[in-house]
């Protein structure tokens, strides 16, 4: 690969990159405005925390059936029509007179998230050589991790000093920038076969797949079930004042990103040890939490371990897909996709149920177990640990 070449590859890796940091501030930026547009629409937290729950679950539904239904459409122009869509829902959202048509806007959020990250999570291994795909993922998650540091936590911002419907409204401009830049930098991207049912169904075969969707979903369904409703957490459980809420969220994304980048430097060889340690960290700071958390320092502290822990989840979980799979990528990534999203929805709608019923405490102990469930999951994971 020439020098050209390769920075043409490193170049398109980093719009992917972009995409994934807008999909997940997307996704994830209701969070920080829960209390404002509950106030504004007339719904409780726990209501609003349906923006949430709506688009990650349509995703899990979309990331499979989206390239099941393209077929061999070249994926660079699924990935601009999806940012097209991504686009429009979002200038919905912002202009939605009332809460139904809001949660309308974000199905249509949803569907353009579970296709893109569909495709683009497996997109590594066809944009640099093989020796490169661990650090590439890192590159492309690393969006992840850089929209807890910049989306959510400035989407908080913004709702706190202008409007909710401004940050939806800035959102959509940048997937129009998204736009523009995929269909600039992504070279051709003919799929080399259509995603069929069969292939992906035998995908659950794969012990190694098995193992990778279960801790996916363990793990993402506790970490959400507590973080969508992290700012109560810190206002009300760590005695933090709102003010501070969002340069806290933006503290706690610097350590995802961090965690984001260590995890891809460790995950190449070890995958199965990288998401052991993750587990067991991120496990232990949320069970410690109710306790340790209880007060500012504490509270801070903890924060940012978990920020740091739960970091590492995207890049070393879908490295274990890409390894456990490696001749069916894209039919691995779009289940690993689908089970993402859910755990999304469903660790919100869990959280909001528990909030609604139980002290906050609750959210966290139910994190905590969930987390902990995943390591043990890995930990007999064996049998997959030789293709991954």
């Amino acid at each position: 690969m020439t020098v050209t070449r390769t920075a043409r590859s490193w170049t398109a890796v980093s719009a992917v990159s972009l995409g994934t940091f807008l999909l997940v501030t997307a996704e994830q930026l209701p969070i920080g405005l829960l209390a404002p547009v509950g106030s504004a629409l007339a719904v409780s937290e726990g209501a609003a925390g349906l923006m949430v729950t709506v688009p990650s679950i349509v995703a899990a539904v979309a990331a499979p059936v989206v390239p099941l239904l393209v077929g061999r459409m070249d994926r660079r122009l699924l990935l601009v029509a999806l940012m097209g869509l991504m686009t429009a829902a979002n200038l919905a959202s912002a202009l939605a007179p009332g809460y139904p048509l809001l949660i309308a806007s974000r199905v249509l959020v949803g569907v353009a998230i579970g296709g893109f990250w569909a495709v683009a999570g497996g997109l590594a291994v066809r944009l640099v050589p093989a020796p490169l795909v661990p650090r590439a993922t890192a590159v492309i998650f690393g969006g992840v991790a850089a929209a807890n540091v910049f989306g959510v936590p400035i989407g908080t911002v913004i709702g706190g000093l202008a409007n909710w419907r401004i940050a939806f409204g800035a959102l959509s401009a940048l997937a129009l920038v998204v736009l523009v830049a995929l269909l600039a930098v992504l070279p051709p991207l003919a799929a080399a076969r259509p995603v069929g049912l069969r292939r992906l169904a035998g995908q659950f075969r794969n012990p190694g797949v098995r193992a990778g969707i279960l801790a996916t979903f363990l793990i993402v369904t506790g970490h959400f079930a507590a973080y969508t409703f992290v700012t109560p957490v810190l206002r009300d459980l760590s005695g933090i004042d709102a003010r501070f809420v969002g340069p806290l969220l933006f503290a706690f994304g610097v350590a995802g990103v961090v965690g984001n980048f260590v995890a891809g430097a460790a995950v190449a060889g070890r995958p199965r040890r990288t998401i052991l340690a993750i587990a067991a960290a991120l496990g232990t700071t949320v069970l410690l939490y109710p306790v340790a958390g209880a007060g500012a320092v504490g509270g801070v502290a903890l924060l940012l371990a978990w920020g740091l822990s739960y970091g590492g989840v995207s890049t070393s979980l879908q490295t274990w897909m890409i390894k456990a799979a490696p001749e069916a990528v894209e039919e691995a990534t779009a289940l690993w996709v689908a089970v993402f999203n859910l755990a999304i929805g469903l660790g919100a709608l869990a959280g909001g149920t528990i909030v609604d019923a139980l002290p906050l405490q609750g959210v966290l102990w139910l994190a905590a177990a969930l987390v902990l469930a995943a390591g043990a999951t890995m930990w007999r994971a064996r049998s997959g640990e030789a293709r991954a």
